[in-house]
């Protein structure tokens, strides 16, 4: 109980993204993609993050842009697993998780003088959000769950259990954007920069009270507490008996036996914060002719680990470190956490004066990026994640914009994103679950050089069924159910100076 839920919590770390985009990645970085989605031909203030090669056929003068975005999500999942029954009496549960980032800002500046632009950016790139799960999940408690039935083993009568069970985790990638553009033809134009990403991660939780009702019946004791009365007994007995002799040794080993119970069922707690950095070089190119305009841009793979500072007790290490189930988590430990490399692809065109059109199409290179070790189910042995990832994640976009006047225009979009993981990636813990994503929205000309975009986006997730044979280890069979819910709303300013 105490290895599976120490577990858990490391795991949580990767969860908590609240934006659209890969396993990593953020590619909501300005209202503008909340509004229409396929910017990766875009030529505005926003190609600096989407399609930075753009930017050199802005208007000349500096620009600026502010943004900020509130997003919400939910998680959840359907555990079914038939000793959950002992908890309320239904062997099918739902564990809710509740992510949140009310404030996400982001800034956009571009210098544009001829044939040549500097642009920069500052962006949450990866996570941006806090999950709780007020309940625990499943992964941990399926242990706890277990309980009666050990406890049957040993001669004890059981069949209920409760235990008060909570989970928290965040996740922030800054990213520092800066490059150059420079404008070869009047057609054509390249784009050479890089991307200064820093990670901060924190994450707790607590497994408190484990109780059961031994001796049957309705009533509840705290396990710890009773066997440790229970183990204080016994070794109380054993003293009044010579060492060796049989009573001695039967109490002494009955003593022993509840020590070790009331070892694994005591309260436990951990609070855990990752922290690094990495850079991510970055290049592209835009072909801009007539009502056509199609742009490309390449992140290589952000080579990047974490350092762990971790307060709580693990399990000793092992001799053998590849044996060690905790290695990710240790304090001063560093465990990678790259960012996967990314290509994006668009092509918008002019279907009139006041009515454009673009579509998009993104592929990360999840094969590529380490991740931290799990264990894999069927041999123990530790295994980087990424090696359940059949393929890397593949997203499609599409979107419109229409001037319905002079000072105002309106757009819409949507996404599909297909993810390429196995099953024995998804857990409670960290899930992925392909999607479609949607989003509508306005830009208004406020002033000469000021306008407002504000926008909406949420997105309808697939469900995705993991059965197991072993529920988390437990020998017995159980299943989980994965999806989500998402919303953001954005609003942003650009300016030209």
């Amino acid at each position: 109980m105490r290895k599976l839920f120490l577990i858990s919590i490391g795991l949580l770390i990767v969860s908590t993204s609240t934006f659209a985009g890969g396993l990593l990645t953020n590619t909501n970085q300005h209202v503008l993609f909340l509004r229409m989605l396929a910017r990766d031909a875009s030529t505005q203030i926003d190609a600096v993050y989407s399609n930075p090669a753009g930017v050199a056929f802005m208007e000349d003068g500096f620009h600026l842009s502010l943004n900020g975005q509130s997003a919400f999500q939910t998680r959840t999942i359907t555990s079914t697993f038939a000793p959950f029954a002992g908890f309320g009496g239904n062997a099918t549960k739902v564990y809710k998780g509740e992510a949140s980032a009310p404030f996400v800002p982001s800034v956009f500046a571009v210098y544009k003088k001829d044939k040549w632009a500097f642009s920069a950016n500052f962006a949450i790139t990866g996570g941006g959000g806090k999950a709780t799960f007020n309940e625990g999940l499943g992964s941990f408690e399926s242990q706890v769950a277990m309980i009666p039935k050990l406890l049957k083993e040993q001669g004890f009568v059981a069949d209920k259990y409760s235990v008060n069970s909570f989970m928290e985790g965040k996740q922030y990638i800054f990213g520092l954007q800066l490059g150059a553009t420079y404008k070869i033809t009047d057609y054509l134009s390249v784009f050479g920069g890089a991307r200064i990403n820093y990670v901060s991660n924190a994450y707790s939780g607590y497994l408190k009270d484990i109780q059961a009702n031994i001796g049957g019946g309705d009533k509840l004791v705290n396990l710890n507490n009773y066997f440790t009365t229970l183990a204080a007994g016994a070794m109380a007995a054993a003293e009044k008996f010579e060492p060796g002799s049989p009573e001695y040794i039967k109490y002494m080993t009955d003593a022993a036996r509840a020590s070790a119970v009331a070892g694994e069922t005591a309260d436990m707690e951990l609070d855990c914060k990752q922290s690094g950095w990495g850079i991510t070089p970055i290049i592209g190119a835009d072909f801009k002719m007539g009502k056509w305009n199609v742009g490309v841009k390449y992140e290589f793979n952000t080579k990047l680990n974490v350092e762990n500072k971790t307060k709580g007790t693990l399990p000793a290490a092992p001799a053998d470190p590849t044996k060690d189930k905790f290695a990710n988590y240790r304090d001063g430990v560093n465990t990678p956490h790259d960012i996967p490399s990314l290509l994006t692809v668009g092509v918008s065109y002019e279907i009139l004066p006041i009515l454009r059109a673009s579509v998009g199409y993104h592929h990360f290179f999840d094969t590529h990026a380490k991740m931290a070790t799990v264990q894999d189910p069927a041999t123990g042995a530790l295994v980087d994640k990424h090696n359940y990832i059949g393929n890397g994640t593949n997203e499609y976009l599409a979107g419109m914009e229409w001037d319905i006047c002079k000072w105002a225009q309106i757009s819409a979009g949507m996404q599909r994103t297909k993810y390429g993981v196995k099953d024995n990636y998804q857990s409670d813990m960290s899930f992925a679950v392909s999607s479609y994503s949607y989003g509508f929205g306005a830009g208004f000309n406020v002033a000469k050089n000021l306008k407002l975009n504000v926008a909406y986006f949420w997105t309808d997730y697939d469900k995705y069924t993991k059965d197991m044979s072993s529920y988390n280890g437990t020998g017995m069979p159980g299943k989980d159910v994965f999806t989500r819910t998402n919303k953001v709303f954005g609003i942003g300013l650009d300016y030209k100076f």
